[in-house]
């Protein structure tokens, strides 16, 4: 008898696991919304969580499954979200309703991880006081008081880069680009010169290396964790809490705001602004200002700068060395532009290089570091020209891979044509169909800095070398599936070769 009731007990266990796993699989169903067929206990989520696919992927191959389609729905494990395939409702949702996704969903573990309550992450009451005081970081005039210093970095990539030609081998530019970005980020932002070029152990370089890699134990269990176990995650917060990276900021940008307060000193930088946030704290209205909140920013531009700019500048590198025609009249453009000023480079000058915007924005459009957008519903919403109606917190995507892709809105969408950003071309298409910052007041605050940061890098690079595909060269390109961000699987090798001068 004993042996039949914990027979029974045990099925009843499973009945209520299997009921649990797929009782939310009707959602979409039910609102007439179509969408891949989910599997029991995982939903859709199965190529992203074994790393088979990463996310931005797998939403680009699910829209082009329902290519006809304005949304489509997917689960992420029981969590219904919804996919914006039409650009009208994209707007909808970024631009025209935006007080009602104005919640990038995104959650802030601040016991466990304390530097996730950074900008990106946070809920709208807290993110607007913060973003409007953070804003003028990145203004015209504060990027243009900065170009110095990236320009500093760009003497030192030039340095570097002659010294690993000299060894005739092929070059990892992806790793030259992020040694570039970690600098540019660490001066403009900590105030630091690290120069991670020439310091082969640069604490900055490793910290940032480590920051993205989700094979290392720690960071892969933490990210499955965060998705698909979060009280437990939370919980973690009273036994081990992330002290890796929180240790290393909280000494770099606490240890640098005690130094300028002691000795008066004033630098047009990202402490500079957190220093006047916390002593003027009634800007944040009923918003506390801690020392881990103002960490957390520091961190949070280190993280978006360096990496997206850096990989940008390595996918821009990988196709002119593909395409040498186009690689060539960039060169020329460049010349040009030196000519004309005298050999100075300066920022006021810079967006008179017509050419070489086309060609970052072309790379942007064929790979955005950042694959998706999301959107959280702050209330039920109808969608316009519709009958669906999402409830309250509902997760929206918005597959920026996928878009940027679409042959509706580039036609031949593998090939790489700056072309597609002449005036007249962006004035045909719909502004939506080109997101790689987002769109929107909650758009990448730091759009603009990455710009100049990363086109004084490939120009650096341009001017006096010609780059080449190699042995070693990935070809056909490959993402990385289990990085936060779309970047190039295992590295892209070149070769340059120095121009006469």
């Amino acid at each position: 008898m004993a042996y039949l009731e914990i027979l029974c007990a045990v099925i009843a266990l499973l009945l209520v696991f299997c009921y649990y796993s797929t009782s939310a699989f009707s959602f979409w169903k039910n609102r007439g919304i179509p969408g891949p067929k989910p599997v029991f206990f995982f939903g859709n989520s199965t190529d992203i969580l074994f790393s088979r696919l990463s996310t931005a992927e797998y939403l680009h191959k699910v829209y082009q499954e329902f290519k006809d389609e304005p949304m489509f729905g997917v689960y992420m494990r029981r969590s219904a979200i919804l996919v914006l395939k039409d650009p009208e409702l994209i707007k909808d949702v970024l631009v025209r309703d935006f007080s009602k996704f104005a919640d990038r969903g995104l959650i802030v573990y601040e016991r466990t991880e304390p530097l996730s309550a950074q900008l990106i992450n946070l809920d709208p009451e807290r993110w607007r006081p913060l973003r409007s005081h953070l804003h003028p970081l990145f203004s015209v005039a504060k990027i243009k008081s900065m170009f110095g210093l990236v320009l500093e970095c760009a003497d030192h990539l030039e340095k570097y880069v002659d010294q690993l030609i000299a060894r005739d081998e092929p070059i990892d530019f992806s790793e030259i680009s992020a040694k570039f970005t970690t600098d540019v980020i660490a001066s403009c932002v900590f105030g630091i010169d690290v120069n991670s070029m020439s310091d082969e152990s640069s604490e900055f370089r490793r910290i940032g290396k480590l920051i993205f890699d989700l094979k290392e134990f720690e960071n892969g269990a933490r990210l499955r964790m965060r998705l698909y176990a979060r009280k437990l995650y939370e919980l973690l917060g009273f036994i081990v809490p992330e002290k890796r990276f929180t240790a290393f900021f909280s000494r770099i940008v606490l240890d640098s705001m005690r130094y300028r307060k002691e000795h008066n000193v004033q630098r047009p930088d990202m402490i500079q602004m957190l220093m006047e946030l916390k002593e003027q704290p009634q800007k944040m209205g009923d918003n506390q200002i801690t020392d881990s909140l103002l960490v957390a920013q520091a961190f949070g531009f280190f993280v978006a700068g360096f990496e997206t700019s850096s990989t940008t500048m390595t996918n821009t590198l990988y196709e002119l060395a593909l395409n040498p025609d186009i690689q060539d009249k960039l060169r020329q453009e460049i010349n040009e532009h030196f000519a004309k000023n005298n050999g100075e480079f300066k920022y006021e000058n810079m967006k008179n290089m017509k050419y070489l915007d086309k060609v970052y924005k072309e790379t942007l459009r064929k790979y955005p570091p950042g694959g998706l957008t999301p959107r959280r519903a702050l209330c039920p919403y109808t969608f316009r020209d519709t009958k669906v109606t999402i409830p309250k917190r509902l997760m929206v995507w918005i597959p920026i891979l996928a878009i940027h892709r679409d042959p509706d809105n580039y036609p031949n969408p593998d090939v790489y044509n700056p072309e597609r950003f002449s005036e007249e071309a962006i004035a045909a298409r719909h502004p939506m169909t080109f997101l790689p910052f987002g769109g929107g007041p909650r758009n990448c605050i730091g759009g603009r800095f990455a710009d100049c940061q990363t086109k004084v890098g490939l120009v650096t690079i341009l001017r006096k070398y010609k780059v080449d595909a190699c042995e070693k060269t990935m070809i056909p390109y490959e993402f990385e599936h289990s990085g936060f961000l779309l970047g190039p699987k295992g590295g892209i090798y070149l070769r340059l070769t120095k121009l006469e001068a």
